[in-house]
């Protein structure tokens, strides 16, 4: 199982994922499911995978490496003059991989029930967000729905409908995300740490953050103590329900 979740804010973008891989109690490991694709200070992509990880690997080397059009040219995921147009080729990439290996999966009894986050800006364009489906087509997050999450995403979505704003601090949604993803992996032993974080502000067109949370680390350790604590303290000033013995005379 797989978490990872972009927020978008009128500042710039938070993306993060998870790294665990679990196809069974005896077989867990460790692979990167956030992605970075570069040309400094013109062009930067962040891919975030869930799903089938053989499958979504091949369409990560295949946007690297490039799909081969009938003249002969090599279209990659760094070539792409939009945003948008870059959604549609992550879409394609996801077809054509299917088209080859998808019916052998398939057969087999595999699971390619695939999703990706695909978030970045060109120089003098705008910084946007999409999610893709297995089928290649795509949506977009908006100032309505600054945040799209991909995987186990149930545990972390109501602290992120809660607390996060398309106007967030940049910050206030890292920490956000992170908080989301603590309750994600208390609540889901298929996702785990390292988790894989990239930070980035509009118009910069490089990452201003590009980090691997590990085991032990003190902030994040700092920060899923004062969750719980929060939490605890939370529901001990709440009153009691006024119903059964509980209820006033």
């Amino acid at each position: 199982m797989t978490y990872c979740v972009g927020i978008l804010t009128a500042e710039g973008l938070v993306m993060m994922a998870d790294t665990r891989t679990n196809a069974g109690l005896d077989n867990i490991a460790t692979f990167r499911k956030l992605h970075i694709f570069r040309d400094p200070g013109k062009k930067l992509f962040a891919l975030a995978t869930a799903g089938n990880l053989g499958f979504t690997q091949s369409v990560i080397s295949m946007l690297r490496e490039g799909l081969e059009r009938e003249d002969g040219r090599i279209e990659r995921l760094i070539d792409q003059p939009s945003m948008f147009r870059a959604a549609q080729f992550v879409g394609e990439v996801i077809r054509h991989v299917y088209r080859i290996d998808g019916n052998a999966i398939e057969q087999i009894g595999a699971s390619l029930d695939i999703s990706m986050l695909l978030a970045g800006q060109i120089e003098g364009r705008s910084l946007r967000l999409y999610m893709l489906y297995k089928a290649g087509n795509f949506i977009e997050a908006t100032q309505d729905t600054p945040y799209l999450q991909i995987g186990e995403h149930k545990y972390g979505k109501p602290i992120l409908d809660r607390a996060v704003t398309y106007s967030s601090d940049l910050y206030d949604a890292l920490k956000l995300g992170l908080i989301s993803m603590d309750s994600t992996m208390r609540s889901n032993l298929g996702v785990g740490l390292p988790i894989d974080i990239l930070v980035m502000r509009r118009d910069a067109i490089v990452p201003e953050v590009e980090h691997r949370i590990e085991a032990g680390e003190p902030y994040y350790h700092d920060l899923r103590e004062r969750w719980s604590a929060a939490l605890r303290k939370a529901h001990n000033d709440i009153p009691a329900p006024p119903y059964g013995k509980n209820k006033s005379p």
